[in-house]
């Protein structure tokens, strides 16, 4: 068996000081929110991702690469909120086996309600713990360790991108062959649902 590269005192230090951060703050962040607005942290999510997206819809597909979850989670997720009023199904007539997720005006509203909440909350529970300067190392730390990913990726055999980049190629050059052209994924795990 190869050396695994066990992580130094200072190196693990660091993980676990990020994977800590990271949760202990989403948890507050999502607790408060839900108080404060009955929103979910999944739910925002998603109402965040439709917001931006042009005519608040999106492909299935889409919001499955943009909130980065299984396609069972989303499934469900969808469901929960098409029963609240908050989004709504609709079909997609290029692709009979594909459905848009639309945000309705319960949606719409709601997010926009939420939203002032929501970067108060990321403001008092993590940035108001910040000086400017570490603000900026954050920046630079972030952009240095998403930047690597792709080489990374490739480097452990793996696809380095999502399977629907503008060009059909995935950022690092390649198109995988699982993936096809961002109107059209494959059936199977890709498609909407």
């Amino acid at each position: 068996m190869t050396d695994p590269g066990w992580l130094d005192e200072r190196e693990q230090q660091a993980w676990r000081g990020y994977l800590a951060l990271n949760a202990e703050v989403q948890r507050r962040v999502a607790r408060q929110l839900l108080r404060e607005t009955g929103l979910t942290a999944a739910e925002y999510a998603v109402l965040v991702s439709l917001s931006e997206a042009p005519g608040g819809r999106l492909r299935v597909f889409q919001l499955r690469q943009a909130a980065d979850w299984e396609k069972t989670r989303l499934t469900h997720q969808i469901t929960r909120m098409t029963a609240r009023g908050l989004v709504a199904r609709e079909p997609c007539v290029d692709d009979p086996r594909g459905a848009f997720v639309v945000l309705t005006e319960a949606g719409r509203e709601a997010i926009e309600a939420a939203a002032p909440r929501h970067v108060a909350h990321v403001r008092h529970w993590f940035f108001d713990a910040l000086r400017p300067e570490q603000v900026e190392a954050l920046i630079e730390l972030s952009g240095t360790v998403l930047s690597r990913l792709p080489e990374a990726d490739r480097a452990m055999g793996e696809p380095c991108g999502p399977c629907a980049p503008e060009d059909g190629a995935d950022p690092c050059g390649v198109a995988p062959p699982e993936c096809g052209p961002p109107e059209c994924p494959p059936t199977g795990e890709m498609s909407d649902i």
